[in-house]
């Protein structure tokens, strides 16, 4: 199939999905949309639960697996939409909608460059294109569902919005809650032991915390001190401050480690990770993939945000048309230009590795 001829047909399923409700762990429609589009190219297909996915025509075990994927749930659209989020209009070159951006262009995207290359032989990696549900919310329900039950898989290119620039590496996140203890009391008697005031003294050594390691890509790991919550009367004084911890980790550290350091040194009487699952991820610079972004002229950066990289236990890069800050934007877009480019870009990046 020509590419002009992918391009229009990726831009009407992109508008379709965008038509279709799918905000995550209620992707079922969306992930019917994808499976006609592979009914339609004759492509042969799996669904589990609301992912779908597929693998090359002349898959070959022996050769190493390269797997593209994109997520097709959205989040809730905020209340500063002016526009009807699941009206996909088409204006001065702009598709507007929610999930547009984030990431239905990636995943059309990706979905189109899998279906060009579906049928070819002799390829150097095998393809496996995934589009998965429960993104926004890191559920388990989405590529962590899927992926015992994909073939192995050797390196991966997660599609988001990244102007169609290679992220290199991805900052992971562990969430912490921790707890400042004192002696409870009635707040007209003295009390040198309150909890709150501790806190103060402990949010200071939070706001001072450095880790060493120092990342090229990603820079310092950033802890956060997001939420605070005590007390309950005001004449008395409570026993336990709670804290919420915002921990973004950069490739030099594993989630385990930040946990052992913090557990070690934080001044805070209890401190629990949520989950360790969200770790950093990257690929090396001299990787195929990487070398044939730059000749084609992507540029490499790091990337503070999440996306369904961090459930992947291989190397991988985050590429995609559209921008990373119009992501959960009132009256959310992207550029119709960005998913042709998009298409013609992945296109040409897979050309250089897979043939080489």
């Amino acid at each position: 199939m020509q590419i002009i001829e992918l391009q229009k047909k990726a831009l009407q399923l992109l508008q379709n999905l965008i038509g279709t409700p799918s905000f995550s762990g209620e992707e079922d429609q969306t992930a019917s949309l994808l499976e006609k589009w592979f009914e339609d190219h004759k492509i042969l297909h799996k669904r589990s639960l609301n992912n779908v996915w597929a693998r090359s025509k002349f898959f070959d075990a022996s050769k190493p697996t390269l797997l593209l994927n994109s997520h097709h749930d959205t989040v809730r659209p905020n209340s500063a939409y002016i526009r009807d989020p699941f009206e996909a209009r088409i204006e001065n070159g702009k598709l507007y909608g929610l999930g547009s951006n984030d990431a239905g262009g990636c995943l059309v995207s990706l979905l189109a460059a899998f279906t060009h290359f579906y049928a070819e032989k002799n390829l150097k990696y095998n393809l496996i294109f995934a589009g998965t549900a429960e993104e926004e919310i890191n559920g388990k329900n989405g590529i962590a569902e899927l992926l015992p039950k994909l073939p192995g898989i050797d390196v991966a290119i997660v599609g988001e919005p990244t102007l169609m620039n290679l992220a290199v590496a991805e900052k992971g996140l562990i969430v912490f809650d921790a707890v400042v203890k004192g002696t409870p009391s009635h707040a007209a008697h003295p009390n040198t032991d309150n909890s709150i005031y501790k806190t103060a003294r402990v949010l200071d050594w939070f706001e001072n915390f450095k880790l060493d390691k120092v990342s090229d890509s990603l820079g310092e790991v950033k802890v956060t001190v997001t939420q605070i919550n005590a007390g309950s009367q005001h004449n008395v004084v409570p026993a336990k401050t709670h804290l919420v911890i915002d921990v973004r980790v950069n490739d030099k550290y594993s989630n385990a480690e930040i946990e052992r350091i913090l557990k070690e040194q934080a001044p805070v009487d209890e401190i629990t990770a949520r989950s360790l699952r969200l770790n950093s991820s990257s690929i090396p610079l001299d990787h195929d993939l990487v070398k044939a972004g730059i000749e084609i002229g992507m540029e490499t950066y790091g990337s503070p945000t999440l996306s369904d990289q961090a459930m992947l236990n291989c190397p991988s890069l985050k590429l995609g048309p559209g921008d990373s800050v119009r992501s959960h934007s009132a009256d959310e877009f992207i550029y119709v230009k960005e998913i042709e480019e998009g298409i013609e870009k992945y296109i040409e990046l897979l050309e250089r590795a897979l043939k080489k």
